[in-house]
């Protein structure tokens, strides 16, 4: 493959670059960043031949719009269900394609989520800080110059020059009607139990103060027991659920603080992290505890399912033949029948 590159001729002031992340530096205060999805992440790699954790294009509720240039490249889109079309032409995500050189892709605005990853064959080319070139907005570290994408900036890649046929996956739910589980503590014996059992019954919302840092959530607020909201600082890692003075959770995410001193009440476990991160602002949030045990046997299960993703590619079909490999009428029976 030789070298091409993506100019950027719009997009939305959250659009960056994130990979697998950048573990190992957290004793020195830097969390690891990486995708919000890590699932939809590794599902876009996988649609081009990519390793899961290859730098891709994080795009957060807005659209953008994209020119290939110096080559065609071969792209594939998975997580929220932006629309797609290169040059007026639509095309499907949780699919790959191939854009043509001097072509323009069109990302319009998701129907449902938040998150999606456009994957490129070959990998984006930029230069990687500490390992790795996922963008860590607040450090200023990662991504293109430290910085969120925006209008004329080009994105190195490689160029498509095999004839390979293009693959597609079922596209990834949502699970937006599911709760998000998660394991109580480690500082639940901070709170009283009926403020623990309020936290567990009650529906929140996700408020407008959310970002890649954490989700507040807006809802009833939990009464912190008699030693008050200020603990000794501690590790924090991705989904704890603080809960400061004001009484309103916290869900800490991918460029959290690693330490923190406010009483943690809960941990979503890291299977359910992507529902969180899908949640838009206005969107209810329900919580269900699991034992320790139950949290690890779910890990396991996403990690399996990340890693079989390559084994679930199938060829690209028209919507006509998906409807028709779903047999929705395998239950029909007679109109006249009570």
């Amino acid at each position: 493959m030789s070298r091409a590159h993506l100019l950027v001729l719009e997009c939305g002031p959250a659009t960056g670059l994130q990979d697998g992340g950048r573990p190992g530096y957290q004793r020195q205060g830097l969390s690891g960043s990486g995708p919000m999805d890590r699932l939809a992440l590794a599902a876009a790699n996988a649609l081009v031949g990519n390793a899961p954790g290859v730098a891709a294009l994080e795009l957060a509720l807005t659209g953008a719009r994209l020119r290939a240039a110096g080559g065609s490249v071969r792209l594939a889109l998975a997580g929220a269900p932006f629309g797609l079309s290169i040059d007026g032409e639509a095309v499907g995500d949780h699919r790959s394609f191939q854009v043509p050189d001097g072509a323009t892709l069109v990302l319009r605005p998701p129907r449902q989520g938040l998150f999606a990853y456009l994957a490129v064959a070959g990998g984006i080319h930029v230069p990687e800080s500490l390992g790795s070139r996922a963008l860590h907005l607040r450090a200023a570290l990662g991504g293109l110059e430290g910085r969120n994408l925006r209008a004329g900036d080009r994105l190195p890649v490689a160029t498509c020059t095999d004839a390979a046929p293009d693959r597609a996956l079922v596209p990834l739910p949502l699970d937006a009607d599911e709760p998000v589980r998660v394991v109580l503590g480690p500082q639940a014996d901070h709170f009283p139990d009926e403020a623990v059992a309020d936290f567990l019954a009650t529906p929140y919302t996700v408020s407008n103060r959310a970002d890649r840092m954490g989700y507040q959530l807006d809802g009833q607020t939990i009464r912190h027991g008699g030693r008050g909201f200020n603990i000794v600082s501690d590790a924090t890692v991705p989904g704890s659920v603080q809960v400061p003075g004001s009484g309103l959770p916290i869900i800490l995410m991918a460029d959290r603080q690693t330490t923190g001193g406010y009483p943690k009440i809960a941990t979503v476990i890291s299977a359910d992290l992507r529902r969180v991160a899908q949640r838009r602002p206005g969107e209810p949030l329900r919580f269900a505890p699991v034992s320790v045990d139950r949290a690890v046997a779910l890990a396991r299960e996403a990690a399996a399912l990340q890693a079989g993703l390559a084994g679930r590619l199938g060829p690209v079909t028209s919507r006509e033949e998906r409807l028709m490999e779903a047999n929705l009428a395998g239950d029909a029976v007679d109109a006249l029948a009570p």
